[in-house]
């Protein structure tokens, strides 16, 4: 190495954490989308104390690497991971989360009073990918260093089945006890606040519009992807950043499925037929879904009836729902519906929670334990595929104290001809 070389690398490091520390302090002007209140993150942090206090541990791990279904990471912080970058946030009791992600080697960031990252007080970065499998470990690495600053002994883990490998053989190896917090959280988190519930209304009325806008659009000579494509950019106008439009165009007499952007290729047709899920999220990054069936002309008798076969089988499902019901009852029941009607029974999932993740719990299913209460936010799309067609409708309800809301979507529940 040139004389000089290692003093001019240490200059160049330290002006690169210069540049990183005036970024920072530019970004404190920033805000996202639509944020959550400080009372309800205030609210969360509660809860995430008492199974604290409750599992006798010293922090909780979380780590996402998308915005989907990996929202634990976002319930804490009102921040999601995004595109495969991990986000590690390890939570603690009596002092501010330290947060693990993207971002250059050798940066230990103090912040305080941040308006944008809240209740956040440090970031350790490192540029690490899960595409490349010798940086697996960097995360795993300053996460450990986080814990033993705070002096955790034993840890919850949220999800430590989905954490990376790396992730829980270094909290081994460094003999920390770890144990399974999932459900503790997952219990309390089902549940949601008065603010979480205005702002899913809202994402079911951002989600009503989109598919009004589609109904507007769709026409022959479009392709499915101009479809999805046009949905994308209606709901982002109105206010969604992520989440999914899944379907293909039919001809009348085959299957519209729900499909992602990959296989929507095919041009539609006068005749033609496409079913089409819109699962977005809206405000607050809060997730609802809804589902329907577009015709460019008649439906076929064969259609309609399965339309109305899943629109009684969703009204059957809702009768069930109370506070205190078991899930697997429900999905018990739901089947023995299906079945007496000559209707194939469930074999995936077809009623899920929801809230800052697409698909949360409680799932309405055989191996749900979690029982259903009041202020749940539950997805109802039961369907079915017949070789002829993909029968299906979704929409979100609440649960009540004494059953279920009127639906949170004002979409009418019915076959659109166009």
């Amino acid at each position: 190495m040139p004389a000089g070389g290692d003093q001019q690398s240490d200059d160049l490091r330290a002006a690169g954490h210069r540049r990183l520390a005036r970024c920072a302090e530019r970004a404190v002007t920033m805000r996202s989308n639509s944020p959550i209140t400080d009372a309800e993150l205030e609210r969360r942090w509660t809860l995430a104390r008492g199974v604290l206090a409750d599992l006798d541990c010293d922090a909780l791990v979380a780590q996402a690497r998308e915005d989907w279904v990996g929202s634990y990471v976002r319930w804490l912080t009102d921040i999601p991971a995004n595109n495969g970058y991990p986000r590690t946030v390890a939570f603690f009791p009596d002092r501010p989360m330290t947060v693990v992600e993207m971002g250059a080697f050798d940066v230990d960031r103090a912040v305080a009073d941040d308006p944008v990252h809240r209740g956040v007080g440090r970031f350790l970065h490192t540029p690490s990918f899960v595409s490349v499998g010798y940086t697996t470990r960097y995360d795993a690495d300053l996460l450990l260093q986080a814990l033993r600053d705070a002096g955790a002994r034993r840890v919850g883990l949220l999800c430590p089945g989905a954490l990376p490998h790396a992730v829980v053989a270094a909290l081994q190896e460094a003999g920390i006890e770890c144990v399974d917090a999932t459900d503790a959280l997952d219990r309390v988190k089902a549940v949601k606040s008065a603010e979480e519930i205005a702002l899913i209304r809202a994402t079911a009325a951002l989600q009503d519009r989109v598919f009004a806008e589609v109904c507007d659009f769709i026409c022959p000579g479009v392709t499915d992807r101009d479809v999805t494509s046009h949905a994308e950019r209606i709901g982002r106008d109105l206010g969604s950043d992520q989440g999914i439009y899944l379907g293909l165009s039919a001809p009348m007499g085959q299957p519209s499925r729900f499909m992602n952007r990959p296989m929507q290729t095919r041009t539609i047709e006068a005749g033609d037929h496409m079913s089409l899920l819109i699962e977005i999220n809206g405000p607050g990054g809060l997730y609802a879904e809804i589902a329907r069936t577009m015709v460019l002309g008649r439906a076929s008798d064969h259609l309609l009836e399965a339309f109305e076969n899943v629109r009684a089988a969703q009204d059957h499902t809702l009768s069930l729902i109370r506070p205190g019901a078991a899930p697997a009852d429900i999905a018990a029941a739901h089947d023995d519906w299906m079945q007496v009607r000559g209707l194939p029974a469930e074999t995936r999932l077809y009623a899920h929670g929801q809230g800052v993740e697409m698909v949360e719990r409680p799932l309405i299913r055989h191996d749900e334990p979690m029982p259903l209460a009041a202020d749940m936010c539950l997805a109802v799309h039961p369907g079915y595929d017949d070789g002829e067609v993909f029968a299906v409708i979704c929409d979100n309800y609440l649960v009540t104290d004494d059953g279920v809301s009127a639906c949170l979507h004002q979409t009418d529940k019915k076959i659109f001809e166009l």
